[in-house]
């Protein structure tokens, strides 16, 4: 098992080395840093993002401002942690000026990094967090509201499930029975049972 980890891990290193160089959209002249992922590399969960902040763009890992805390609290509740079952990563690698939403030609530019992580991974599982990693990978303009919580086939056969992004939870701190907080915690607790039953399913192919 190590040995496929150890691929996994080179074989994304060759992509990161190829983003720190990447010049093909404007981005590159106003980021501090490429962000390109964090947590750890596996084949059963990966969280997408929208595209680095500002304290991302300064250490060049992904969700370390406020919004992040809130992310590893929420995985914490189900007993999931980013240094032990998420890879994380974002739709652009690159901040843009002011944190506007990422432009049709910069998620163009930036898309071979994405499609490389999913398809070197092939996780089973991929949540996409916020409206920019909905619309890039689902190609739908509905809101989160509307189609977060359910499940959507994506690629290699993974199921996809839009959540909200946890900067969005920040600013609606209620926790009544349909509130965004409330129905967070509904999601969770499915992607969980998601996670359980693929690791029951790999602990028996191991007998």
């Amino acid at each position: 098992m190590s040995e496929v980890k150890d691929t996994l891990i080179e074989e994304l290193e060759k992509v990161k080395q190829k983003c720190f160089s990447c010049q093909k959209c404007s981005l590159a002249k106003t980021r501090t840093n490429i962000v390109f992922s964090g947590g750890i590399p596996n084949r059963k969960l990966m969280l997408i993002g929208e595209a680095p902040g500002y304290y991302e763009d300064k250490k060049g890992e992904p969700f370390v401002g406020k919004a992040g805390q809130l992310l590893d609290k929420i995985f914490a509740s189900v007993g999931l942690s980013r240094e032990n079952d998420v890879y994380i990563c974002n739709t652009i690698k690159c901040r843009p000026p002011d944190n506007r939403d990422p432009l049709p030609e910069e998620k163009e530019a930036c898309k071979e990094y994405l499609d490389a992580q999913i398809e070197i991974l092939k996780p089973r599982i991929i949540l996409l967090c916020g409206r920019v990693a909905v619309n890039s990978l689902l190609g739908t303009t509905q809101g989160i509201t509307k189609i977060r919580g359910k499940w959507y086939a994506g690629p290699n056969n993974s199921k996809m499930m839009p959540i909200f992004h946890p900067s969005y939870l920040l600013r609606n701190d209620s926790r009544e029975k349909g509130s965004p907080k409330w129905l967070m915690w509904q999601d969770i607790q499915e992607i969980k049972k998601v996670y359980s039953a693929l690791e029951e399913c790999s602990q028996k192919t191991l007998f």
